[in-house]
Order: C-alpha cells, then sequence, then structure tokens
C-alpha cells in the first residue's frame, strides 16, 4: 500500500480545516452533527457481529470496536474541556495517551456500553453547548501537547469533524468488505 493510499484510509475525509472566522451558521452545523451522530453510529455498526467489529480499519489501525469505544472516551473529554473552559479562565486541560487507552482490557467489551455512553454525553454536550452564547464559545483552553489555545467554537468544530472522521473509517471499511 503506497503512502497516499493509506494517508486516505486514514484520513477518508480530509484533516479539519477550521474555517479563519467561526459564525453562528458554523456552529449550528456543527451542533447539528453531534445532535445526530450516536443515532447514526448506532445504526451504522448494530448489524456487525464480532469478526467485523474486531476488525481495524485500515492496516496498523484500530478495530471498530476500539474505534467505538474511544469516541466515547474522546468525546467525554471534550464535554469536560468545555466545562473547564467555561468555569476557568483559560485553563491547560488534561491530554491522554488514545493509543495506550486503546490498548486496556476494557476496549474489548461489547460496544453497547459505550454507544450508550456517547447518546448521554452528546446529549449532554449538546443541551451545555446550546445554553452557551456565541461569545462564550469564544473561551479558551491550553492543550498541553502543543500549548495551542483552542477556542470552544473551534473545539466544536473538531469534535463534529472527529464525529465524521471515524464514522467514515467504519462506513468506509463496510463498503470495502461488502458486509
Amino acid at each position: 500500500m503506497n503512502n497516499q493510499s493509506l494517508e486516505k484510509l486514514k484520513y477518508p475525509i480530509g484533516k479539519f480545516n477550521c474555517p479563519k472566522e467561526i459564525t453562528v451558521t458554523h456552529t449550528k452545523e456543527w451542533i447539528s452533527v453531534l445532535e445526530n451522530f450516536p443515532r447514526h453510529l448506532e445504526e451504522l455498526v448494530v448489524n456487525l457481529n464480532n469478526k467485523q467489529l474486531n476488525t481495524p480499519y485500515r492496516p496498523n489501525g484500530w478495530t471498530v470496536r476500539q474505534l467505538i469505544h474511544h469516541i466515547s472516551d474522546s468525546h467525554h473529554h471534550s464535554y469536560i474541556r468545555f466545562k473547564w473552559a467555561i468555569t476557568e479562565e483559560n485553563p491547560v486541560i488534561k491530554a491522554y495517551n488514545e493509543n495506550s487507552w486503546s490498548q486496556l482490557h476494557d476496549y474489548n467489551q461489547p460496544i453497547e456500553n459505550s454507544l450508550l455512553h456517547i447518546k448521554v454525553i452528546h446529549a449532554k454536550l449538546v443541551h451545555f453547548v446550546k445554553g452557551l452564547s456565541f461569545e462564550d464559545l469564544e473561551r479558551t483552553f491550553i492543550h498541553p501537547e502543543s500549548n495551542e489555545v483552542i477556542a470552544l467554537n473551534k473545539n466544536l468544530g473538531i469534535y463534529a469533524w472527529h464525529s465524521n472522521h471515524h464514522y467514515a473509517h467504519i462506513e468506509r471499511l463496510i463498503k470495502r468488505n461488502e458486509w
């Protein structure tokens, strides 16, 4: 497999490209993605069997099962980051090692709890974000790995992209394997 093919498998919808100016329209679109994602994801994976769930979406990539557990953990972190940025002044958030987490025993469990958690955390996140003003979404946090200051409106876009990104991993695997 050449580098271009591998890159397309890694980033089937491309990397996140944040608009220079984030508008109310952007935030509404991103909220809609987050609101609908749990249902779309569940519909995509509900009929997959254990062998399919244990299939990597690309060579040396995570399995579908690991992706679902990762989404649950990652989006939980995102929710907490929103709350920190609203309640603290430009906090340094806690990063975590996603690859190490993906190797823990709980990433081998059935996907139902993580699908339920994704539904709940998205419902909480969407409710929380809808209650914020456009100015609130300009509040920031610092990511310690890059020292980047990230505004909540950008983080909203990142997690809408993240949802679509991993959905595309699974969807394209299903299509390639004709499941």
